[in-house]
C-alpha cells in the first residue's frame, strides 16, 4: 500500500496555472529572491546603470536647486505682498477651485458611465476624454475658442441667446483650466470604481434601492479616496495652467492673470517677482505630492 499522506500530496498538490501540473520550486524561488516585493536584487548596481541613473537624478532635481538657491529669501514677504501678485494669487486659487468644483459635477458621473456601463464605442470616448493630458495647451486654448468663441460653434448661441461671453473673462479661465484638469479626476475616480466591487450596489439594488440611490449612498462612500486624489490632482494642474489659459482668457492683471502667467509676465521686468511666485506654486506641488504619498509612493517602496 502507499503512503496515504505521499499520495495526498501527489494527488493534492496546487496545479500550476500554467503548465497543469504541481507549482514546484516557491521556496527555491523565495529564497533566490529573498523574500523582498518586486524580486529585487542585493548588491550594487552596473555601472552602466548606475551612471545615467544619477545624471537623471541630478538633470531633474538641479534647476529646482537653482530656484531655491537663486530665491530672494529676505524680499519674499514683501514680493508676495505686492497687488499685482496678491490678486494673480487669489485669482489662481479661486479659478483653480472653481475648476476642481466643475471637474467634480461633470466628471465623477463620467468617470462612473467610463466604468459602470456598457455602450459602443466606449474605448473611442475613454480616448478622447484623456486627449487633454496630451495635447498641447495651446492647442486646446484655440479648440475652446473655436468652440466658446464669441464666433464659435456654441459660443455665438451662448452670445446671441443669453448674452454669455466666456473668452477673456474669469469664467473663461475657470473654463480654460476645467478642460485641461478634468481628465485627472476621470482617470482618478474610473480607477477606483474599476477597484470597488459592484456587488455591494447590486445587493443595495436587490434591497429596493434606485441606481442612483445605490451610487449615492453606497458606491461614493467606496470610492471616496478616489475622487479625494483626483480633486487634488485635477486642482494643482488648474492651478498650474498656462497655454489653455492665455490663449482662450487672455493676461489682463485682476481679471484673467493668474500666477502662471504673471510669472511669464513678471520674468521679462521683476525677476524677483517671477521667482517667489515659482517658489509658491513649487510649494503647492510639493504639498501635491506629500498628500497622495499614499497613492504611488508607498506603493513602491
Amino acid at each position: 500500500m502507499s503512503d496515504p499522506v505521499t499520495s495526498l500530496d501527489k494527488s493534492d498538490a496546487p496545479a500550476d496555472t500554467l503548465t497543469g501540473g504541481p507549482r514546484r520550486g516557491r521556496g527555491r524561488m523565495r529564497g533566490r529572491t529573498g523574500g523582498r516585493a518586486g524580486g529585487r536584487m542585493r548588491g550594487g548596481a552596473p555601472l552602466p546603470l548606475l551612471l545615467p541613473a544619477l545624471v537623471g537624478l541630478v538633470f531633474l532635481l538641479l534647476p529646482l536647486v537653482a530656484l531655491l538657491v537663486r530665491a530672494p529669501w529676505r524680499s519674499l514677504p514683501e514680493q508676495l505682498t505686492k497687488p499685482e501678485v496678491w490678486q494673480a494669487l487669489q485669482l489662481s486659487l479661486f479659478s483653480a477651485t472653481a475648476a476642481t468644483a466643475v471637474s467634480l459635477v461633470l466628471g465623477v458621473p463620467l468617470a462612473w458611465l467610463l466604468a459602470r456601463t456598457d455602450f459602443p464605442g466606449r474605448g473611442l470616448v475613454r480616448a478622447l476624454v484623456t486627449l487633454p493630458l496630451v495635447l498641447p495647451p495651446v492647442v486646446g486654448g484655440v479648440a475652446l475658442l473655436l468652440a466658446l468663441g464669441r464666433n464659435g460653434v456654441v459660443g455665438q448661441l451662448l452670445d446671441s441667446w443669453f448674452g454669455i461671453t466666456l473668452p477673456f473673462t474669469t469664467a473663461g479661465v475657470v473654463v480654460a483650466e476645467a478642460f485641461v484638469a478634468m481628465p485627472f479626476l476621470v482617470i482618478s475616480v474610473e480607477g477606483t470604481l474599476r477597484a470597488a466591487d459592484p456587488r455591494y450596489e447590486e445587493a443595495a439594488m436587490t434591497l429596493g434601492a434606485s441606481r442612483f440611490t445605490a451610487f449615492r449612498r453606497v458606491t461614493l462612500p467606496l470610492i471616496a479616496p478616489g475622487i479625494a486624489a483626483g480633486s487634488v490632482l485635477a486642482w494643482a494642474r488648474a492651478l498650474g495652467e498656462f497655454g489653455a489659459t492665455i490663449t482662450f482668457a487672455g493676461n489682463f492683471p485682476g481679471r484673467t492673470q493668474t500666477m502662471p502667467l504673471a510669472v511669464y509676465l513678471a520674468l521679462q521686468s521683476d525677476p524677483a517677482a517671477a521667482i517667489a511666485l515659482s517658489l509658491v506654486l513649487l510649494a503647492v506641488s510639493i504639498a501635491v505630492l506629500a498628500g497622495l504619498r499614499d497613492r504611488w509612493m508607498t506603493a513602491a517602496s
